[in-house]
C-alpha cells in the first residue's frame, strides 16, 4: 500500500472549514523533503485555498523521488487546452512523478461559484479527459489535433504553442468519484479513482469497482495498473484524552457530509437515507450545531478510523488494506516523538500487501472486507 498525504501535516478535514493549522505557502519545500526523507509515497495537494499546481512546483523543486498528485484540482474551469498545459509542466519539472487528479464540483459551485453553466457531469468528464490525452498525444507524437465532441472542439496547434514531446509523457489521470456514474467513466478513460472520504469500504467493494469494471470493459481497457487512492476520515491523537477533540469533530464532519444530497448514495447503502434527509433539513434551516447529535457511535464507527498514534496504522491497515491502493493520511509533527510515530506509521501503512485489493479492482477475486474497528 502507498502512503500520501496532504499539507499540513496531520491535516484530516477535506476543505470544510478554515483549518486550525492552515497551509503555509513558505513551507511547502521543507515539508515535503521531510516526507521524501520519512520514505512517504506522494504528496497530495488539493484545490480549496492554494493553486495545486503552484504547490506541487515548490515540492517538485525540492525533492526526487516523491510523487506528487492534485488531490484534486477542478476540471471544468480550466479549458483542457490550459490543464494539459498545467500538466505537462510539472511531468516535466518532476521528471515523471506527477498524476493528475481531477473533480467536477457540484451544480451549486460550477453555476455560482465558477459562473459557468453547468452540464451532466460524467459525459463532460469523459470528453474532457479525451480531449485532454488528444493534446498530449498531440505534443509528444506530432499527431494533428483534430478532437471534436459535445463540448470541445480542438483543432489548431501551431508551433509557438506545441508543448513538444517530454521523457515521460504517460501522465496518469484520477478522478474523484462517489457515484456509479463517475466510476464508470474512470473505468472507461481513467487510471485510477480518487473515494470521497464518506466512501466506506464496502461501498467502494460493492458499488464503485463494478461500475468501474463496467466501464473498463465498454472501453476494451484492463484494469491491472488501476488505483484507488483514498483520503479516509481519521481521528487520532497521542492519547486517548487528546481523542475526545477528534472524534468530536469527527462527528461533525460526518454529520456535515450526511447534509449533502451528492453523498447521499454512500449514505444510502448503510440504510441510513433517514438520517441523511434529517441531516439536509437541518442543514436547509441553517441549524448547524444539531447535526452532529445525529451521528450515534455506530455510524460515526462506520465512516471513521478511530485510534491513538500508536494504534492508527494498524487500524487504517485493517479498514482499507482490501479495497484501496493508496492511503492518504499523516499525524501532526511537533516535536521528535511525533517525527518518531509518524516514521513508524509510515513503515507500517507502505509495508501492508496490496495484492487483495489488485485482485478486487480487476475483478479476479473479492476478498472479504474487513469489519470496522470498535469506537474506542
Amino acid at each position: 500500500m502507498r502512503l500520501e498525504t496532504l499539507l499540513p501535516l496531520g491535516k484530516v478535514d477535506p476543505g470544510l472549514r478554515t483549518p486550525a493549522t492552515p497551509l503555509d505557502i513558505f513551507s511547502v519545500a521543507e515539508s515535503a523533503s521531510l516526507l521524501e526523507d520519512l520514505g512517504y509515497n506522494g504528496l497530495v495537494v488539493e484545490e480549496t485555498k492554494d493553486d495545486p499546481f503552484t504547490v506541487l512546483t515548490l515540492a517538485a523543486g525540492h525533492t526526487q523521488r516523491l510523487h506528487l498528485t492534485t488531490g484534486v484540482t477542478i476540471a471544468f474551469p480550466r479549458s483542457p487546452t490550459v490543464m494539459a498545459l498545467n500538466a505537462w509542466t510539472l511531468q516535466k519539472l518532476s521528471r515523471g512523478r506527477f498524476t493528475l487528479g481531477l473533480g467536477t464540483q457540484v451544480r451549486g459551485h460550477i453555476q455560482r461559484r465558477y459562473g459557468m453553466l453547468w452540464h451532466p457531469p460524467g459525459p463532460w468528464m469523459r470528453e474532457y479527459v479525451q480531449a485532454v490525452r488528444a493534446i498530449w498525444d498531440c505534443w509528444q507524437h506530432g499527431t494533428p489535433l483534430q478532437f471534436s465532441g459535445e463540448h470541445y472542439k480542438l483543432s489548431l496547434m501551431v508551433p509557438l504553442f506545441d508543448a513538444g514531446p517530454i521523457d515521460n509523457p504517460d501522465i496518469p489521470v484520477h478522478l474523484a468519484s462517489v457515484n456509479k456514474g463517475m466510476c464508470a467513466v474512470a473505468g472507461e478513460v481513467a487510471d485510477g479513482i480518487r473515494p470521497h472520504p464518506v466512501c466506506t469500504p464496502s461501498y467502494i467493494e460493492d458499488v464503485m469497482l463494478p461500475a468501474v469494471r463496467r466501464g473498463a470493459q465498454r472501453a476494451g481497457r484492463n484494469l491491472d495498473s488501476f488505483r484507488v487512492c483514498m483520503k479516509p476520515l481519521v481521528a487520532s491523537a497521542r492519547t486517548e484524552e487528546e481523542l475526545v477533540d477528534k472524534v468530536r469533530d469527527a462527528r461533525a464532519r460526518i454529520a456535515f457530509y450526511a447534509s449533502t444530497p451528492g453523498y447521499a448514495a454512500a449514505f444510502d447503502h448503510l440504510n441510513l437515507s433517514d438520517l441523511a434527509t434529517e441531516a439536509h433539513a437541518l442543514s436547509k434551516a441553517q441549524r448547524w450545531e444539531e447535526l452532529p447529535a445525529l451521528i450515534d457511535d455506530e455510524t460515526l464507527d462506520a465512516f471513521v478510523v478511530i485510534g491513538t498514534y500508536d494504534e492508527i496504522g494498524d487500524r487504517i491497515i485493517n479498514r482499507f488494506s482490501e479495497v484501496v491502493t493508496d492511503i492518504e493520511f499523516s499525524i501532526a509533527v511537533h516535536d521528535d516523538a511525533d517525527l518518531a510515530a509518524l516514521a513508524e506509521l509510515t513503515r507500517t501503512v507502505q509495508a501492508a500487501d496490496d495484492s487483495a485489493a489488485r485482485a478486487l479492482i480487476t475483478g479476479r477475486e473479492t476478498p472479504a472486507v474487513s469489519a470496522p474497528e470498535p469506537v474506542p
